[in-house]
């Protein structure tokens, strides 16, 4: 490993996950930065350490051991900046995903508006809402006390009120908030933010400042008809900080390696998402998908505009145990390869609630958690579309807007068996529609990235073309009303090598050509039945240049949404051949 100048920054990152703790190393490799190595260790979140700074270390003294660098001095502490000798880091990053959800309560003047847009403010963090309250509440004032001191919130979000608009009302909501904080014992006080009219902003901090852990934010309506939820995300990771820290012992210390830059790992997800969809086709949006065992994570961005929903619901950890309160059965089991009982299936829904770090022991309890990441996807993503403004939506039948490239993590798709079974989770989970890229966050870097891009805007760019990164493919996802296995497209590859290969896909089908890694070809496209493949419209075809990634290019011919068959053996065996025809 070279340096470009003894001063070049390296940058250390620590993201602490639910089940997994990793610190990553970025430095400068020919003068280019590069993703050098991670340490892992099992997240010590719970006991008997209760302690994150347990796992920390572990994962830190792993890091030293492969990369040979000396990280941390003889008194314990990094060294910092790097030295001479190699030795050190410049800057250290961290993000958080660890600990429960936090209990929200959220309040509004009208249910469509200010209450609708507090709601989506939770969603784009670790946090369930345990309470409404709005203007129209049929409730007392004394029994909407009760009801915020009995929930005990983390945090209570305000909202109501355009710039300049509603006062009276709002500040009738915010006396509310602040009875009931001045009842709850100081050590269980829940942190307040504020997101209503700004013009009230002095006078709300005269009224609660010494009463709540008050914290104003940009009105997230500053219209009746703007909505400005990413001017509350930073201010919203602020506020998780501090609760955890207040909850988990070592997050403070993260925090103040950090300089005081920790992010929730969603919000620093987001962050890089977001940044992607400025330097990417502007004509196309880009989405990340992170699975995790805490929560589903979905973040769309479209020429630098951010839609972020984080799912704790929907996570493939201890909220298993609820996962049926949202979906069925019936809807995780149509992803089965195998013939798994109902009851086996539902047993082990309870068993990794109680155990969200086992792995699973059997191919049928593969299956299962396979299916289960397949229908989180599916839940995450129907939410999160309902939130994309009317220029990002797709038609009336709900298909998801282009997207170059989709990028994925989660550890139920890296550790798959094969590249096969991680592309066919997420085809069936995201069901994308025209030409699109899948690319594999193979090391689990890509929230680093998003923290690191604040104090290094280069970093993430040159990591994101390294091999940190696993290129699954190009996806051609054809939409079409033809029948079954009639033929709806005729491609014709040419490959730089001067290869030639044709193929037809018919309508219901999973098809690949064979594209090696990182090789480039031309394709041309002829739609039949007037299918439309992503190049203008029903019937319009043309040329493409694609690269080769691991599994080639996959033309996916399904329909949008899979219909998959009613006949359970029908099912299976579609889904078995599916998985076969991918390398599986």
């Amino acid at each position: 490993m070279s340096r470009s100048s003894a001063s070049a920054d390296s940058v250390l990152s620590i993201d602490v996950g639910t089940i997994n703790t990793r610190a990553a190393l970025f430095d400068v490799v020919d003068g280019r930065y590069r993703f050098i190595a991670s340490g892992t260790a099992p997240t010590t979140v719970d006991a008997p350490y209760k302690d994150i700074g347990e796992s920390v270390g572990i994962a830190l003294d792993r890091l030293q051991a492969i990369t040979g660098r000396v990280i941390i001095g003889s008194d314990g502490s990094f060294i910092i900046p790097t030295r001479i000798d190699g030795s050190g880091v410049d800057k250290i990053v961290a993000t958080l995903s660890a600990g429960p959800p936090l209990k929200v309560i959220v309040l509004g003047l009208l249910e469509d508006l200010s209450l609708g847009s507090a709601h989506r403010i939770a969603e784009t963090t670790y946090a369930q809402v345990v309470e409404s309250i709005g203007l129209n509440d049929p409730r007392n004032p004394a029994a909407r006390i009760d009801t915020i001191i009995k929930r005990s919130p983390d945090l209570i979000i305000v909202a109501g009120g355009t710039n300049g608009g509603a006062s009276q009302s709002v500040i009738q909501l915010l006396e509310t908030v602040g009875l009931a904080s001045y009842l709850i014992p100081k050590e269980k006080s829940p942190e307040v933010l504020f997101v209503g009219n700004e013009a009230l902003q002095e006078e709300v901090k005269q009224i609660m400042g010494n009463i709540v852990s008050l914290n104003c934010a940009p009105n997230i309506r500053p219209t009746l008809s703007s909505e400005r939820i990413s001017a509350v995300h930073i201010p919203l990771a602020k506020i998780v900080g501090k609760v955890r820290a207040r909850r988990i012992s070592g997050v403070q210390e993260l925090d103040r390696w950090s300089e005081g830059k920790m992010l929730p790992s969603a919000t620093a997800f987001g962050r890089i998402i977001r940044f992607l969809s400025k330097v990417y086709d502007p004509n196309k949006g880009v989405l990340g998908v992170d699975v995790g065992a805490g929560s589903t994570t979905i973040a769309a961005g479209f020429s630098g505009k951010l839609s972020l929903g984080v799912y704790p619901e929907y996570g493939l950890g201890s909220q298993l145990k609820d996962l049926l309160a949202h979906t069925s059965i019936n809807s995780i089991s149509r992803w089965l390869h195998e013939n798994t009982p109902r009851d086996y299936l539902q047993d082990y829904l309870y068993t990794k609630a109680l155990y969200p770090a086992s792995i699973p022991a059997t191919s049928e309890d593969l299956d299962i958690e396979h299916a289960l990441a397949r229908q989180a996807m599916r839940l995450s993503i129907k939410r999160l579309t309902m939130e994309f403004s009317p220029p990002a939506r797709r038609g009336d039948q709900g298909f998801l807007p282009s997207f170059e490239p989709i990028l994925a993590s989660g550890s139920v798709l890296t550790r798959a068996p094969s590249k096969g079974h991680t592309l066919l989770m997420l085809l069936d989970g995201i069901q994308p529609a025209g030409i699109t890229t899948l690319v594999l966050d193979e090391s689990h870097i890509i929230s680093a990235l998003g923290s690191a891009a604040s104090i290094n805007p280069a970093l993430p760019v040159h990591v994101l073309e390294t091999s940190a990164f696993v290129n699954l493919g190009t996806v051609i996802s054809p939409l079409s009303n033809a029948r079954v296995n009639t033929p709806i497209l005729k491609v014709r590859m040419k490959a730089d090598d001067g290869n030639e290969l044709e193929l037809v896909v018919n309508q219901g089908s999973l098809a690949t050509l064979p594209l090696p890694i990182g090789q480039s070809a031309h394709l041309n496209l002829t739609p039949l039945q007037r299918t439309d493949v992503g190049m203008g419209g029903p019937g319009r075809g043309g040329r493409l240049k694609v690269v080769g990634g691991t599994l080639g290019i996959v033309f996916d011919a399904r329909g949008r949404p899979i219909r998959l068959a009613n006949e359970v053996v029908q099912r299976r065996e579609a889904n078995r051949r599916w998985l076969i025809q991918l390398g599986g």
